[in-house]
Formats: C-alpha cells, structure tokens, sequence
C-alpha cells in the first residue's frame, strides 16, 4: 500500500513514554499552608515546579506579564509563524527582559498574551468589522486572564497597537487594589529620505488605479515600507497616540512611549518598569492612586498637543470607566482642545511630518510636558508608575543626561533639531501649528461628530483660518463602492462624499482609511469633503468628518441623503468650532433651515441595513455599547445600565435616540455655500451633548 505524509506516522513517532517520576524534591509547605490555604494555592506550586521553576523560589512574590505578543520568532528573529502585524512581533523581547528583571530581583514571572490584530491589514475587508469591537473583548479576556492568577502582586502589562493597547490600559485600569505599570511597544524605525511611510504606503492601490504611480514604485516602496520588523507604525495614529496617553496618564515610565523597537533603550525600559513594579508593591501604591481625574485631565491635554488620533475620543472615557473615574465628555474634549496648542510636529499632522521616533528623540512625552507645565495646564500632583509625582519627573527630566543625549544625538545623526519636532507654544504659533480635534453639529450632525482639524490641508483653508466647504452629497451604504468610485473617477474635486451605515449598528464602527489615505494623496483629493458614522484611522487627514451621531442606523439624519443633496461644513480651525448642515438640493441652496426642515419630512433612504457581512459578535457588541452610552461613552460594557435594561419589565431592543433637528448656522456661515445667499435663518447651536452620562 503506498504511502501517505498525511495519514502515516513516521517509526520515530511511536518512541512514546506513559509514565513520568515528576519534578524530585520538596515543596516547602508549612502546616499553617496546608490546613488554610485554598487547594488551588497548594496545586499552583506543583504546576510551577513541573514547569522548571525550583522548589527553593516557591513562596517569593509573584507578578503577572500579560502581552499582545504575536507570531513566533526563531533566537536569531526569523520567523517561524508570522504575527499580524510588527507591532506584536518584538513584543516577547520585552516580555523576556521584563521577566528576567523580576526573576533578578528575586519575584517569580508569569507570562500570558493576548494577541491584536492589525487595522492596516483589514482596511477595506470585513475583517475591519471586529477591529473596535475586539477591544472590549480582548480587555476582558485580559482581566479574566489576570484573575486567574490568585497569588499575583502586581501586573506589568505590554503593547503596542491601535486596539491591543487600549485594551491592556482597560485591563490595567480594572486592577484598583493592586500595583500596575505598562510597557509601550514602541514604534518602527524611521526609512531614509524618498521612502514612502507606512501610512502613504497604504494608497499604493488607488495611486496606481489613478495612473500616478507605477507598478515598479507600488513593488519597491511596498517592500520598504516598514523599515524595521516592530514596532508600531512611523505615525501618530492609533497606536503611537495610545502610547503617549497612557505615559500621561502615569502608566508608563517617563519617556517610554514611541521609543524604538529593538533597541538597546526600548529594551532598558522595560527591565526598569519591571523594577518599578516592585517598587510600587513595596510601597503599596496601586492602580487607583495613579489612574485619578487629574491623570485623566493630564492626558487630555497631552492629546491635544500632540495632535492624536481621534480614536482616543473613544478610548479615553473607556480606560477611565474601568478605572473608576469620571470620563470625559465632549465639554471636556473641547474645552482642553481649545485651550491646549499642538506643539508636536509628526506624521501625519505636518507641516513637515516627523516620523515618530524623532519625536521620541526630541524629547517625547515628557519634552511636551515640560510646555504643558510653563502654560500652567498640567496636574503636577498626578502620581505615576515610577513612584513619584509628575512635577518630581518633570524637575528631573528638564535636568537629565537621558534628555540632553538623545537631543543632541537627533541633531547629530538626523541633522534634525529637536526644537522643530517639539516646539515651544510661541514657536508653534508661529510654524501655524493649530489645535488638534473640533466637534461639528448641525442638522446632520445633531448629537455631534469629530474632525481632526489641525490635519486639514492648509491650502484650502481660508485667510481667516476657517475651513469652508459646500458640494453635492455622494452617497454610499458600504466602503467597497465609495473606493471603487474613487478609483474609477466618479469622484470629482468639490464633491462632499457620505459613507454611512459604518456605525456600530451597521459595520462595528469600521475605520475608513483607504478613504481617507485616498483622498490624502490624490491631487485633487484635498478638494473633497468626506463624512461618516464610522470612525477613521489615526493617521487620517483632511477635511474628513466621522463619528457623526446618531448613526444612519439608529434614526441619525445622514441616513436621509440623497446623491446631489448640498451639504455645507465650516470649521473654525482657531476656535475649533465647526458645523455641517444640508442646505440644498439639486435646485439650488435653500438654507440651513430648509435643510432642517427637509430632514425632518425625509424618510431614511431604502437601502440603509446593516452590513451583509456583520459577525454576530459585533452585533451584539454594537447593541451592548449602545444600552451603556454609546461611542462617546467609551463603548464599554457598563454592566449596570445592560443588567437594568434586561430587567426592565416588557424588555424590548432599545429604541433609536430621537434625533433633534434644531440647530443652524449664522448668515455668515450660510453665505460660505454660495455667493449667491447672504442669509440664512438660523438659530446658533445649542450646547454639545454629551452623551455621557455620569454613574450612579
């Protein structure tokens, strides 16, 4: 009979032994352990000595690694079995370190991960449909995971990545009572002049399609692209936003996030965090001394002087939530954002658009702060993982060799001076680096929507600072369409293009980059408005407006759209106040009340429905999040508000919110559409909604 690779085991295979003598030698239980200590204690220490751990370490304190490694590497870093992404590739060397540190300072390790996935490998796939949604679970399991280890003293967390890390700071969060510290991931190295980032590099599809590239450039700058095999992307997306938030929050080491991947510095940190979790459980200082409103206040305001992604609008009140504080509201985003100027000079923000090592390098985190603290817009009582107050880091950093080397080291071996990555307030003013995010309202936008202002293209922005654009709606239900018309040229400069059923309801809330990134490197694309009830990549620019509430599913007026309507949006990239409003149709302008009026007595178009492809675990997380606030609630799982709704008598699925069409624009803004109306009759904008509400 001949032979089969597939059914036949090989003579080596049946060399199999049933029995073993076990680990020799002798737990050191004590009398007082055996008669009181849980049986799952007694039974923890013969699983640790089977697994190599001597019987003489047993009893030392032990502590709790959990990772998003992913992938796995061979000692020389081949690989064996790729990860995801290169933001979890290198994780496990800082697994390794950190462990070693505990191992050295007498603890016991143990390790568990929990992998992420990668936004930029699902753009335009239905795997984009349990990207957010993920973060609640992986947070969960995160927790779960943690609890599993009863004895534990702490817990030293590690990632890097868009949702992998949100939901380690969740997990980190929920730990009140006991001590915590976060390793970032760190970021990828920067490529050489010419070579396109990992952001551009993503439009290689749509620039060949549109003739301005070649297939030769698309294969060569596809290959380079990552510069480096970890790391978070070159930019300050998701990931690199969700380092430097959580280093403000006190998280994390001072200047830990964005530092380089693989490098003898990254792999510095986390020895030195492990240390500083010991500390910490020395000292009896726990997650809730650390994660305080005044931590949250601080990393509010680092946000808006980086410039960050506007995901962390959504998952900064979730990390406070799980912390057991009051999360921001949109009040609190705007009233931060206005006061606080951009100061960091990164990808993809510009005006020259530093990779975002060289921000480690000029200073990072604690470089922004040193500003924050001048402009008096900082708590510097916030307590943070190295033990000491944020003002004590501050005073040391402004004096350390760690900051004078690495500057001196940008300016020496990129020929970069760090006071053009991270500049002074004044110097900023001057560059014209304006504040980061604003919150549009108006007839379609009722309970608000967010754009990344500072990100607009400076070019079609008037002298007075204020973005002013008018066109007709392009109107599409799924992603797929919208990029197949920009492709094929249906998308004309001056266009207004509407993507909705991307909320929660419809599509898990999906990131819409290659929509964005699109529009960013056509040359035409600038001209082009885009507006969505999903949620965009960190690295996305332009005059892109997401988020817009309530989604098209839940009653939300963009769901009322027709090709050729004319939608209006105006943003004060100054006052970071904005708006966007229908005011016509293909008649003509009629107005911002008109507008009002016709969304009212509109139905919803005929073809909103939920995406074919929706997983039913994101169904269920989008029904979840919505009955505990919603998106600007942090998208939690607020298990209080889901046990009271489940118990309301006659349960049914929670009504769509009422959407209320009351909000104008002035004359001024109105006449911005076409110079043909000098007035409109509007009343201003009521106050921003919240959409938070504050627990009980």
């Amino acid at each position: 009979m001949p032979t089969d690779e597939i059914l036949d085991t090989p003579e080596a295979a049946y060399a199999v032994t049933t029995t073993a003598a076990g680990r020799a030698g002798r737990l050191p239980f004590t009398p007082e352990q055996l008669r009181q200590a849980p049986s799952g204690d007694l039974f923890g220490w013969s699983h640790n000595v089977a697994m190599g751990l001597s019987p003489q370490r047993l009893g030392a304190p032990e502590f709790m690694i959990v990772s998003t490694h992913g992938g796995l590497r061979a000692d020389d870093g081949t690989p064996i079995a790729l990860g995801l992404h290169t933001g979890h590739w290198e994780v496990g060397l800082l697994v390794r370190a950190a462990a070693d540190e505990l191992a050295r300072q007498g603890a016991i390790p143990f390790a568990v991960s929990v992998t992420d996935p990668c936004d930029g490998r699902t753009q335009g796939t239905v795997g984009m449909f349990d990207s957010l949604p993920y973060r609640n679970d992986a947070a969960q399991v995160m927790r779960r995971l943690i609890r599993s280890l009863p004895t534990r003293r702490g817990v030293l967390g590690v990632a890097t990545c868009d949702k992998g890390l949100p939901a380690m700071m969740m997990a980190l969060a929920a730990q009140h009572h006991e001590p915590v510290a976060l390793i970032p991931g760190g970021v990828m190295l920067a490529g050489p002049p010419g070579q396109e980032d990992t952001g551009k590099v993503q439009t290689i599809g749509v620039r060949f399609a549109q003739g301005e590239i070649t297939l030769e450039h698309a294969a060569e700058m596809g290959c380079r692209a990552c510069a480096s095999p970890g790391g978070g992307c070159q930019f300050l997306g998701t990931a690199a936003t969700s380092q430097v938030v959580a280093e403000a929050l006190g998280l994390t080491l001072p200047h830990a996030a964005l530092s380089p991947s693989g490098q003898p510095i990254w792999l510095d940190m986390a020895r030195r965090t492990a240390r500083a979790v010991l500390r910490l459980h020395q000292r009896g200082i726990h997650a809730r001394h650390i994660l305080t409103e005044a931590a949250v206040h601080n990393a509010l305001a680092v946000f808006a002087a980086f410039g960050g992604s506007t995901n962390l609008v959504i998952h900064l009140p979730a990390i406070a939530y799980h912390a057991g504080v009051r999360r921001p509201t949109l009040e609190d985003w705007i009233a931060v954002n206005r006061r606080v100027p951009r100061l960091v000079d990164a990808l993809p923000n510009g005006p020259v658009g530093h990779p975002t090592v060289r921000v480690f390098m000029a200073g990072g985190v604690p470089e922004v702060m040193l500003h924050l603290r001048e402009l008096g817009l900082l708590h510097l009582d916030a307590l943070t993982v190295s033990g000491r107050t944020l003002g004590e880091v501050l005073q040391w950093w402004e004096r350390s060799e760690r900051r004078q080397r690495l500057r001196e080291l940008l300016q020496r071996q990129d020929g970069i001076d760090p006071d053009t990555v991270i500049y002074s307030p004044e110097q900023a003013r001057r560059a014209g680096l304006t504040s980061t995010v604003a919150f549009p309202r108006g007839n379609l936008a009722p309970e608000g929507s967010v754009i990344k202002a500072t990100a607009i293209d400076p070019s079609v922005v008037d002298a007075d600072g204020v973005y002013r654009h008018c066109g007709p709606a392009r109107v599409f239900v799924r992603e797929p369409e919208a990029i197949a018309a920009i492709k094929n040229g249906l998308i004309r400069p001056g266009d207004t293009l509407v993507l909705c059923c991307r909320g929660p309801m419809g599509s898990g809330m999906e990131e819409t980059y290659q929509l964005t990134s699109a529009l960013r490197y056509l040359p035409w694309g600038k001209q082009v408005a885009l507006l969505t009830d999903g949620r965009f990549s960190g690295v996305s620019t332009g005059a892109c407006i997401g988020h817009v509430s309530p989604e098209a599913l839940a009653g939300g007026p963009i769901g009322k759209l027709q090709d050729g309507d004319l939608i209006q949006i105006v943003i004060d990239r100054h006052r970071l106040e904005g708006s966007v409003d229908l005011v016509g149709d293909a008649r003509g302008v009629h107005g911002v009340a008109w507008g009002t009026a016709e969304l009212a007595r509109r139905p919803p178009r005929p073809d909103l429905a939920a995406d074919p492809q929706l997983p039913a675990d994101t169904h269920l997380w989008a029904w979840l999040q919505h009955i505990s606030g919603g998106t600007w609630a942090g998208a939690v799982y607020d298990v209080e508000r889901i046990v009271r709704h489940l118990q309301a008598p006659g349960v049914s699925p929670p009504a769509a919110p009422q959407v209320s069409l009351d909000s104008g624009a002035s004359p001024a803004v109105a006449a911005s559409c076409t110079k043909s109306v000098q007035t409109a009759a509007a009343a201003p904008p009521g106050p921003m909604a919240s959409g938070i509400e504050e627990e009980e």
